[in-house]
């Protein structure tokens, strides 16, 4: 008889699944390793377990002890599952910013939850690391699991999750990408994949408000990096011990409503429900779609199940309160479609400024794209020429081409909108242009995106 003997025998040997209407327009193979198979619904399952033999093995805690980690939720419930077979208690501290079913799971499995505030330093007595180490310190026979720098953690991707994509993708896959918290899957699976094949890349999501991107790219911990955000499961404003940055060759930073949005998108399309982080590690196979090739296999890894995001990213309520949900506005065409048949009103770069100024006026704008013989050579706004009317009695008979600043950035009609946006920050100008194709044009300022976005 198929028998297994608890529920931990159940981990590990997740399913890889294609991805089809998602993926339609990314070159390659797009495949996903499907998490939330194991029995606590999550990767966490294979590394809280690996976690636990080996403090059992190396006598860190013994029968009738108390195992306590500061937790997101997943890697709590794995503990719990554990526990539960193992005859342990279990603390898990966490952040008030994680979903209330996180919480209430792991209470309704035994645990103890102590939810600390997002909004502190790791090393301030409050924060949930901090609560941890001292539950740990006051309780005998206690464990502190301590997921973000235990070496148990990579090892358990390295035995498990590593080999099963290789085998699953017959040592073809060429990419692999994941969300990172703790670091323990990118890194233990980067390192069994790339020890196959060393042309394997790795690639990290990493969240904006994190500090993995910007350290692995320039060994530099920036402090002005942290700041709170809202996607679950990964980003760190501190640098675990089993984040391999070595193995690690790319991080992308995707946006808290990129990850829930397309999060929801999978879910439609796919039939995958899924939690927080698996919207953002597919955003960033889209964002990096310009570097994959028809041949390429891609897998990526959804970390956990939806059930624990309900009252979250698939409430809308709660994404219209974060600006998350316009259903009008998704990408770059739609801000100009009710004007859409207009032509775009320009200068060009010998026309005098009185000129500007009185199509400004006519039309109501604030700033316009510069032309010479047919082509976009630069951008005037009403703020710089009227700074330069001010210094100048005579600049409003003077060529444009005398004040005229960078051309405006161009994006494509189907850009989202955190591309439209993207464009604006790097130029530091107020408006972009939308390339219709065609030879035509058409301009999104920010305040057009702005009132878009809210």
């Amino acid at each position: 008889m198929d028998i297994k003997n608890n529920i931990l025998e159940a981990i590990g040997n997740t399913p890889m699944i294609r991805l089809n209407k998602i993926a339609e327009d990314i070159p390659g193979t797009i495949l996903a390793k499907v998490e939330y198979f194991n029995p606590g619904h999550s990767v966490k399952d294979r590394m809280a377990l690996k976690m636990v033999e080996a403090a059992e093995a190396e006598g860190k805690i013994k029968p009738g002890g108390t195992l306590i980690e500061c937790t997101s939720g997943n890697t709590g419930m794995g503990l719990a599952l554990a526990a539960i077979v193992k005859g342990y208690k279990l603390i898990c501290t966490m952040s008030d910013k994680q979903s209330k079913e996180k919480i209430d799971i792991l209470r309704a499995v035994g645990a103890e939850v102590f939810v600390c505030p997002t909004n502190v330093a790791p090393e301030h007595p409050d924060s949930y690391y901090s609560v941890a180490r001292r539950k740990s310190e006051e309780i005998d026979n206690s464990f502190w699991v301590n997921q973000y720098d235990n070496p148990a953690n990579t090892v358990a991707h390295y035995e498990s999750t590593g080999p099963e994509i290789w085998k699953q993708t017959d040592g073809k896959i060429t990419h692999f990408v994941v969300g990172v918290g703790t670091g323990g899957t990118i890194s233990g699976v980067g390192k069994y994949l790339k020890e196959k094949n060393p042309n394997i890349k790795i690639w990290g999501a990493d969240t904006y408000g994190s500090v993995f991107k910007k350290y692995h790219e320039t060994g530099i911990f920036d402090e002005k990096e942290i700041y709170s955000y809202i996607t679950e499961g990964i980003g760190e404003d501190i640098l675990p011990k089993n984040v391999d940055f070595s193995v690690i060759d790319h991080f992308e930073k995707v946006t808290d409503r990129d990850g829930a949005v397309v999060t929801r998108e999978i879910a439609l399309k796919e039939g995958l429900f899924l939690g927080n982080s698996a919207g953002s590690a597919f955003q960033m196979v889209r964002q990096m779609k310009h570097e994959l090739k028809p041949e390429d296999v891609v897998v990526v890894l959804f970390h956990d199940h939806g059930s624990r995001y309900v009252g979250k990213i698939y409430n809308d309520d709660w994404m219209r309160e974060r600006g998350f949900l316009n259903e009008a506005n998704h990408v770059a065409k739609d801000l100009i479609q009710d004007h859409i048949g207009l032509p775009l009103l320009t200068v060009n770069s010998g026309e005098p400024v009185h000129n500007a100024i009185n199509m400004m006026r006519k039309f109501g704008i604030s700033q316009l794209p510069v032309m010479e013989n047919g082509k976009f050579v630069g951008s005037v706004d009403d703020t710089q020429l009227l700074d330069a009317l001010t210094k100048d009695a005579h600049a409003r008979d003077k060529s444009i081409e005398n004040y005229m600043q960078a051309a405006f950035g161009v994006v494509q009609a189907s850009d989202p909108l955190n591309t439209v946006a993207k464009s604006m920050a790097e130029s530091g100008q107020g408006a972009v242009l939308v390339d219709l194709g065609q030879g035509k044009y058409h301009i999104i300022t920010r305040h057009d995106l702005v009132a878009a976005m809210s």
